[in-house]
């Protein structure tokens, strides 16, 4: 698993980004305040592919209205306008913005002691830290590319503002190569396909829930075989814990005081209860079942059960924000002493994955302790210690993010690109000295003594549903032959050839292929066709010919025809390229 460390330059580039990206937000805000001065214009940052500005307006916008926009901007991009920073007082700042809400709820919420500054370009004026390009003719290529919805801030009980999506690069060029691979991102979408290949669905009766077809049951399945294959290598034992729990719990666990918001409740015999979001909890409630010693360490639990966390509606997107999910969700209970190699082994177990599904670019991320966090400094600096030590013994380079560590202990992400170069986050191990201290949890050490073991949070694919949008999306759907949820589509070329398929299809599964037969009263052709567009990795055309040679007419999804072979060979080649994660 190479890992990629940004190079200088690439720094340089995304800084100039960056700025350019900032520039435009204004130059688009302007351009809307002047188009509509009745607007009210809230927050307008920079993203990792462009920048979008949030307004509250009368009537929503059109796409006619995005065309009026981009042509006033490109008006104040031909005028090179400066772009000047000022620094102002609190009261002149908010006399400033005073028929701007947005702006002055914000300022109301700076510290007294931090200064305001504002950024003013042909005359107009935003609240803003910067930074900016020198003027507005370095922002020449660009376009707005699409409008939604937003809460302010992003809850759902403050006033849903326009959102204006754009994007910006340094060149035409690259602005161009961006567009082409939005228009591949479309057609790559994981909701489309899924649609399409048959894999799942969503319906109102169960929001941001998805409903798995046979051919999505059978993908997700694949994935965790694939998982469990690993856990039985690397020493995990697989556990089954309830859904539901007493809420005292999670009052136990601070998730009811942290994250209540986001859990569902259940009232019964009186007492409340909570449909659990994540594992955590239950891994503690298992290890503390019994005294442990020394010698058990470490205990690796894997827990593939349900969650359920509630996703507000304005944030679920397709497989990859969902109410509902399971993940390949791990709890190392470890001595401090071990905790290098633990990590050092699910590494292992990472670069190997990420070998198998094709993410050769990506970024690794080790964020430090926070200012608001519990243990000593000397625990904090063991833990750091063990994380880095453990990725420089892999050879791996990393990003350090100051404050960035969760308040229980530090943590390493990984981050992958995808087929047309769009960065996910994956999988993530994290140490965790709050559960113990919680939970009261204990090990016996070779002195006799109670110590508390650390507990290792690890997740290697995420969430299920998730990474099943990542891989959907990375590959086109069109999945390398072990994962594909029908390797083989047998097609009859006539009804009387639907017996035969039928026996071909048992010998496929019999070898360990997924298979099916296309039995229907349509033209060879046709199905041949139909196979092709559900990216099936094997077509075997079965007619008279191949009955009396016991074999198959074989296809390619690809279009290659490899001719008649003997149906023990097909097998015996789909099975093996399947066994090689081909």
């Amino acid at each position: 698993m190479p890992v990629k460390q940004k190079s200088p330059e690439q720094e340089q580039l995304d800084d100039l980004r960056f700025r350019i990206r900032h520039s435009a937000a204004h130059i688009m805000a302007e351009a809307v305040l002047d188009l509509f001065p009745e607007a009210k214009f809230a927050v307008g940052p920079p993203t990792a592919d462009g920048f979008y500005y949030d307004f509250s307006v009368e009537r929503p916008f059109s796409p006619d209205d995005l065309e009026r926009i981009e042509a006033r901007m490109r008006e104040t991009v031909l005028k090179d306008a400066p772009f000047n920073m000022t620094e102002l007082t609190r009261e002149d700042a908010s006399g400033h913005f005073a028929d701007q809400p947005f702006k002055l709820e914000i300022i109301s919420e700076i510290p007294e002691d931090e200064g305001l500054t504002t950024y003013e370009h042909d005359g107009f004026v935003d609240l803003c830290r910067g930074p900016h390009v020198g003027s507005t003719g370095e922002v020449a290529a660009f376009k707005l590319v699409t409008i939604a919805g937003a809460y302010w801030r992003g809850d759902e009980h403050n006033e849903m503002l326009q959102r204006i999506y754009g994007t910006a690069w340094e060149s035409e060029d690259a602005l161009q190569a961006h567009l082409e691979r939005l228009e591949e991102a479309g057609r790559r979408d994981h909701r489309r396909l899924g649609q399409e290949l048959g894999l799942f669905f969503f319906d109102p009766v169960a929001p941001a829930s998805p409903f798995f077809l046979p051919r999505g049951a059978a993908l997700t399945n694949a994935l965790t075989a694939y998982v469990r294959g690993l856990y039985e290598r690397y020493g995990y034992q697989e556990v089954i814990t309830p859904q539901v729990f007493d809420s005292s719990l999670w009052k136990r666990s601070g998730h009811y005081d942290n994250y209540r918001e986001n859990m569902y409740f259940i009232h019964a015999d009186e007492q409340e209860f909570a449909v659990k979001p994540m594992n955590c909890p239950a891994a503690a409630i298992l290890y503390a079942s019994h005294l442990h010693s020394y010698r058990d360490l470490p205990i690796r639990y894997a827990d593939f059960g349900r969650l359920h966390r509630f996703e507000r509606s304005g944030v679920t997107h397709g497989l990859t924000r969902v109410r509902t999910f399971s993940q390949d969700d791990a709890h190392i209970f470890c001595a401090p002493e071990q905790v290098e190699s633990e990590v050092l082994s699910f590494i292992n177990m990472v670069s190997e994955t990420f070998d198998v599904f094709g993410f050769d670019d990506v970024r690794v991320v080790l964020s430090l302790r926070p200012e608001k966090r519990i243990g000593t400094d000397d625990l904090w600096d063991a833990a750091e210690g063990a994380l880095a030590s453990a990725l420089d013994a892999r050879g791996m380079e990393y990003e350090p993010a100051l404050n960035e560590g969760a308040f229980y202990g530090p943590k390493i992400d990984f981050f992958v690109a995808d087929a047309i170069g769009r960065e996910w986050q994956l999988s993530t191990v994290q140490l965790d000295y709050n559960l113990p201290e919680r939970f009261d949890l204990e090990y016996v050490d070779s002195e006799g003594a109670r110590q508390r073991p650390v507990v290792i949070h690890r997740a290697m694919l995420g969430s299920i549903e998730r990474f099943l949008g990542v891989v959907i999306e990375h590959f086109g759907g069109a999945f390398p032959v072990w994962l594909a949820p029908v390797q083989a589509e047998v097609i009859p070329i006539a009804d009387r050839h639907v017996e035969y398929a039928e026996s071909v299809r048992a010998r496929l599964e019999a070898a360990g292929v997924r298979a099916h037969v296309d039995a229907r009263g349509e033209r060879m052709n046709a199905k041949i066709r139909d196979a092709q567009l559900m990216k099936t990795p094997y077509m075997l055309v079965v007619g008279d010919k191949e009955a009396e040679a016991e074999g198959a007419a074989v296809r390619l999804r690809s279009g290659e025809d490899l001719g008649l072979l003997p149906v023990a060979d097909v097998a015996a080649r789909i099975a093996d390229e399947a066994a090689r994660r081909g």
